[in-house]
């Protein structure tokens, strides 16, 4: 079983040779120090090494067949290796073997040197004791039994591809990292990079589950899907923990992608950046498991705010928009508050990004509740909770200068009836908005109230709404009519019940009062009289009628011809 400790944390190292290097550089020359004349000429690209074939021939494979190949042994022998993998940094390691000087080998430089070695024949079967065969079990014995090794190698291999996939490289190195992640915390040193905002290098009682996530962040895209991709095969790591690795290399990859405002996303990016973050989201939206809640609600939404950025695909951005859809109840008001990306785009915040999302949401709400027939104890939970979450983010937004009324509607009245327990948290974002749009119409101002119920108000909100000088007379007639109902009901009650005042009375008392409050001309007050004659009319036919009268018929029904003008008219 694998054991990360404290020592196969560190980075291994292998020394190879023992004598001084005597390689020195003249203009783009390479040489090497010796008494015996150079009768090796090796170029690669621009620089180009003078050598002996004494010293490399009886180690290269290649080197031998193409120098019995071109000349005699008495001549100087030239030759070009530009295809070598790794260039001429793997080929000197390789050239400092062959003539004993000592060379260093990690995780760093080890495939260069696989690849070089392997390009150039330096096998067993060519010479014993050969740079290949000992590179291979510095590469087992040490390299994959380290956790950053293992990483680090992995990295490397992205400038090789083909090579080191031939070679069994990038399979090795994945096999391992996936062997140490799928280890079990309690048999885990942790070897983490540290860079954790908030953690101190100071003794922690239990390594976190999550131990890995930034470590392999820093790979290459493709690198990384394939490390997921493997783990997640396994069937042993949670959703969450694939989703949190996810996230770990979102945050690495995508620089804005933490922005609460628009001033991340004021530099124009280039087209190669942009397409490279085209890449990581939409390779990061294929990868997401399919579990509710394998990734939070604000990473959706950040993401979807993103992809819509960087020119994503239609079918990333879709698929995006239905997972935040699935979850919207789970966000909180700061996860909707994405800032506006577009540079047309007068709001400060993306309304149309959580408009999307909200109308994914009520699509599988309405099929959901449809499929039962009616709302479950769930459902009716989730809307609600949903409905909060939006009139929330009304208030928020209502204090945009540009937010126009039809927009605003549309996200008031896209939340079902049903919804709304209470109207207050509606109230209070109609209210804001009319005071940042003092300006807008009575019509507009109709329009606005259209969806809130006064019968929902506590009575501590309809009492503010029957003092707002900002709200359409029709509003305040609705909350001033219910405001007396609700009295009414409590009053009368307890006064009959000890046969002090009638209800006539209790409703002329109360008329007087509420006239005093609203400070109404003699028409608006016949109005209102009007509208609590209804009452009184009701209270003669019983509870039962009073509870099924809607504010809407109500205002109705007291609207005389004669007084049409007046209570349609807005404060």
């Amino acid at each position: 079983m694998f054991l990360l400790n404290a020592e196969n944390s560190k980075m291994k190292f292998m020394k190879i040779g023992t004598k001084p290097d005597t390689l020195y550089t003249q203009e783009s020359s390479r040489i090497l120090v010796t008494d015996t004349p150079n009768d090796l000429v090796i170029r690669i690209n621009n620089t180009t090494y003078h050598l002996h074939r004494s010293c490399l021939v009886p180690k290269c494979g290649l080197l031998r067949r193409l120098c019995t190949d071109s000349a005699e042994e008495s001549d100087s022998v030239t030759i070009e290796l530009n295809d070598i993998p790794g260039g001429a940094d793997a080929f000197e390691l390789c050239a400092k073997f062959c003539y004993d000087i000592t060379i260093n080998l990690c995780a760093h430089n080890i495939v260069n040197a696989l690849c070089a070695s392997k390009f150039l024949r330096m096998s067993d079967s060519v010479e014993k004791g050969n740079l290949f065969p000992k590179l291979e079990s510095f590469f087992h014995s040490c390299v994959l039994q380290g956790w950053k090794d293992s990483i680090i190698t992995l990295q490397t291999t992205a400038k090789l591809p083909e090579w080191c996939e031939n070679l069994g490289i990038i399979r090795k190195c994945i096999d391992s990292t996936v062997e140490k992640i799928l280890t079990p915390t309690a048999e885990v040193s942790w070897s983490h990079t540290y860079t954790r905002p908030g953690y101190q290098k100071k003794h922690h009682h239990s390594v976190p589950r999550d131990w890995w996530t930034e470590d392999i962040s820093d790979l290459d895209l493709d690198l990384f899907r394939c490390v997921i991709t493997a783990a997640r095969s396994t069937f042993t790591l949670p959703p969450q923990l694939i989703g949190e690795a996810l996230h770990v290399y979102t945050c690495r990859w995508l620089p804005y992608f933490k922005s609460k405002s628009s001033s991340g996303f004021s530099v124009k990016e280039n087209e190669a950046t942009l397409e490279r973050h085209r890449r990581v989201v939409n390779t990061v939206v294929n990868m997401i498991p399919a579990d509710k809640g394998s990734v939070s609600e604000g990473f959706l939404l950040r993401l979807v705010s993103i992809a819509s950025y960087v020119g994503a695909s239609l079918t990333t951005k879709t698929e995006l928009i239905r997972k935040a859809g699935l979850q919207l109840e789970e966000a909180t008001l700061a996860d909707l508050l994405l800032p506006s990306r577009s540079s047309s785009h007068l709001h400060r915040y993306d309304t149309d990004l959580v408009a999307a999302v909200l109308e994914s949401f009520l699509m599988l709400w309405r099929r959901q509740s449809s499929a039962h027939h009616s709302s479950t104890s769930q459902l009716l939970h989730s809307i609600r909770k949903v409905s909060k979450l939006i009139d929330s983010y009304l208030q928020v937004v209502a204090e945009d200068v540009n937010m126009s009324v039809s927009k605003f509607v549309s996200f008031a009245e896209a939340v079902p009836d049903i919804a709304r327990e209470s109207h207050d948290r509606l109230y209070k974002a109609i209210n804001i908005y009319l005071k940042v749009h003092p300006e807008i119409s009575k019509d507009e101002k109709k329009r606005l109230c259209r969806s809130l119920d006064c019968q929902k108000l506590s009575a501590e909100v309809r009492a503010h709404a029957v003092k707002n000088e900002r709200m359409p007379l029709r509003t305040v007639v609705q909350a001033l009519f219910f405001d007396q109902e609700s009295s009414y009901k409590g009053t009368s009650g307890l006064l009959e019940s000890h046969g002090l005042v009638s209800r006539s009375k209790e409703t002329s008392t109360g008329e007087h009062i509420m006239m005093h409050k609203l400070h109404l001309g003699p028409t608006e007050a016949a109005s209102i009289r009007r509208t609590n004659s209804v009452l009184e009319e009701g209270s003669k036919r019983g509870e039962d009628r009073i509870r099924s009268s809607t504010p809407k018929k109500i205002v109705r029904e007291g609207r005389g011809s004669e007084h049409k003008h007046h209570i349609s008219k807005d404060r």
